[in-house]
């Protein structure tokens, strides 16, 4: 599996509304400002002194404030004079100096943009505060009314950084797995304390986890993981994995992912269909290891 599709796999994430993503600290969309890369984060801090364009997004109006900016030399020259100036100056060279802006929210938005003229008063939309960089380096920043419209472009979620600690850090319950098997049912019917299952996976195939019942986290990788119907022998504490290390070992060839295997008199459990059927520990038959029954569930 493939980082993005973790994610989308998760339910926190896979469900999560579009103001839940927009909200998110871990929202980055790339996009282009002119020929340069750039990112786009909805956190910048909302400015007071702006110039505020009516624009038309398709068939619907937004306001879009401005701020004093070098990256924008012409309105930058006029800002302490810009209200004094004739508005169609002054829209002339907003027109001149933002077009990459424009570009950038056009090719975002999917929806063609339209200065209509400067706006005088309270927007009464609320508006996204968002900011563009490139190489760690803040670019521009802007404020733009959203709408239903709006939202719905921004809010996906593959706009989520996946190297965002807000997404990383997240964890996950895990179970160890060491040997999964078939069990007849006679012999779990007369299964008692004392009784053993040989376990030929201890020592010749390592362990693996079952994250969230959902990802199995091996040597070969990140898998989907779903209930084969077996009985399990699992360590019989649960553990806890975060989302970045499933991120880490996704590609097995980048980054093998290991467990240690189990000591003797590790207390493990047998599972089946999530649910424990007995609980014993790890020793030895023979040359064989195996799981000793302690006690029935």
């Amino acid at each position: 599996m493939k980082p993005l599709e973790i994610l989308t796999s998760i339910p926190h994430w896979a469900k999560a509304t579009v103001d839940t993503l927009l909200s998110s600290p871990a929202w980055a969309m790339p996009c282009r400002l002119g020929e340069q890369n750039c990112t786009m984060r909805l956190d910048a801090v909302r400015p007071t002194d702006t110039l505020d364009l009516a624009i038309r997004l398709e068939n619907e109006d937004h306001v879009l404030c401005l701020t004093d900016n070098a990256i924008f030399p012409e309105l930058h020259a006029i800002w302490s004079a810009r209200a004094e100036m004739p508005e169609a100056i002054v829209l002339a060279l907003a027109e001149k100096d933002c077009g990459p802006l424009f570009q950038l929210l056009e090719n975002a938005l999917h929806r063609q943009l339209q200065v209509i003229g400067l706006f005088c008063g309270e927007a009464e939309t609320p508006a996204i505060a968002a900011r563009i960089s490139a190489d760690d380096a803040d670019l521009l920043s802007f404020t733009l009314t959203a709408s239903p419209m709006l939202k719905a472009a921004f809010g996906l979620l593959r706009y989520i950084d996946l190297t965002h600690p807000a997404v990383r850090a997240t964890t996950l319950p895990a179970e160890t797995e060491y040997a999964s098997f078939t069990v007849p049912g006679a012999d779990l019917a007369a299964l008692a304390p004392g009784d053993a299952f040989l376990l030929p996976e201890v020592g010749s195939l390592p362990p693996r986890l079952v994250v969230d019942e959902r990802f199995l986290l091996s040597e070969g990788g990140v898998t989907a993981w779903k209930d084969d119907g077996l009985f399990r022998v699992l360590a019989s504490e649960p553990t806890a994995v975060d989302v970045g290390t499933l991120f880490d070992h996704a590609d097995a060839d980048d980054s093998p992912f290991s467990v240690p295997a189990p000591l003797r008199n590790s207390p493990l459990k047998l599972v089946h269909a999530s649910k424990t059927i007995a609980t014993g520990r790890l020793d030895a038959i023979g040359s064989q290891s195996a799981f000793v029954v302690d006690a029935i569930a």
